[in-house]
């Protein structure tokens, strides 16, 4: 497999840079058998059944894209400039693992002021990342952050425009608990709670996990043998609780839906060992591409992703590549809208 072999042309036009409004008015290309069938999010209980379970990404988008300014002293005396941070992940010693630009400008032993009273130290830098520690921890450290800091969309968005207000909404799902991950799992971002009432009054099952979706997710791939890539890590838990609630639809006949990619990552990797899925907590570094074997996974709610991605691989893998790329020639053929705040798909292989 070849990188070239999960390209695809798409027109600019088609990145959203803005959710539709309301959630559930997302258009939703549903892809089962054959055949395609183009509806909208909130006609999503028509293409599911009683007993279908959907497994939802609990993680919640904490605001990690900072702005500050870093302070030094030269030959000249005490000096400012302005720097952006965007935090990736917290280390085991209360350090965070952040993208910094101009991240050579950077020293270690520098102090970087955000705002609302929050500041990091620079200790170290490593491929290509700042290892910062802040002034704050625990709730300081949350509210500190919430004030100073902003929702960290993707790069295709950032760079169309900045992140406001309504990104704190907008980027956020509905039911989000668990704050860890910068950047959304975005297929749940079309859900409202009328959505939710409606499928559970049918008979369908919700199980709630959680992984925290962190920036490589936006990573390119740089190989040309796919299979040489190396997957980034995110952290994930599968309680008890949504184990079992799965294997109970898996043995009642239901077929387990994520809703999202990293739902799908994630229940996939808690049944790597033994073949069933079971409670599991961990790092995940799962990589799925063609030839990959579902042990868990019937179909699969997500959006339209990036050529070339890791996210085009793995729906490659569920569906086909002829068949993924059927379905993708459609979406640009009707102007469906791309990537994180754009429409949604179901996709239900044969």
């Amino acid at each position: 497999m070849k990188l070239s072999d999960f390209d695809f042309e798409l027109p600019e036009r088609l990145i959203a840079t803005r959710p539709a409004r309301p959630r559930t008015s997302a258009r939703l290309l549903v892809a089962e058998g054959g055949g395609i069938t183009d509806a909208v999010v909130r006609d999503l209980g028509h293409f599911l059944c009683p007993g279908d379970r959907l497994v939802l990404n609990d993680t919640a988008v904490i605001p990690a894209r900072l702005s500050g300014m870093r302070a030094r002293q030269s030959a000249q005396g005490p000096t400012e400039a302005k720097i952006e941070v965007t935090l990736l992940e917290p280390g085991p010693d209360g350090t965070w693992a952040a993208m910094v630009k101009p991240l050579k400008k950077l020293s270690e032993g520098e102090v970087v002021r955000f705002g609302a009273g929050l500041e990091a130290t620079c200790e170290a830098k490593r491929e290509g990342q700042a290892i910062l520690r802040f002034n704050l921890e625990g709730e300081a450290f949350d509210a500190a952050l919430d004030a100073a800091g902003a929702m960290p969309l993707p790069p295709y968005i950032a760079a169309r425009r900045a992140a406001d207000e309504k990104d704190r909404e907008d980027y956020q799902t509905v039911w989000a608990r668990h704050p860890g991950a910068v950047a959304a799992p975005t297929a749940s971002l079309h859900f409202d709670d009328d959505l939710l009432a409606g499928l559970r009054k049918m008979g369908v099952g919700f199980s709630h996990v959680t992984l925290h979706v962190g920036a490589g997710t936006f990573l390119p791939v740089k190989v040309e043998d796919v299979t040489t890539h190396k997957m980034h890590a995110e952290w994930g838990r599968v309680s008890e609780a949504a184990a079992r609630e799965i294997a109970e639809t898996r043995a009642k006949g239901g077929r387990v839906i994520p809703v999202g990619t990293t739902a799908l990552r994630l229940i996939e990797s808690a049944a790597r060992e033994t073949g069933e899925i079971a409670a599991w907590e961990g790092d995940t570094d799962i990589f799925i591409y063609p030839g990959f074997t579902f042990r868990v996974t019937d179909a699969l709610m997500t959006n339209f992703h990036l050529p070339k991605s890791t996210l085009m691989m793995l729906v490659s893998a569920l569906m086909g590549q002829d068949r993924l790329r059927g379905i993708y020639d459609h979406a640009v053929r009707e102007d469906y809208r791309f990537f994180s705040y754009g429409d949604a798909s179901l996709l239900i292989p044969e």
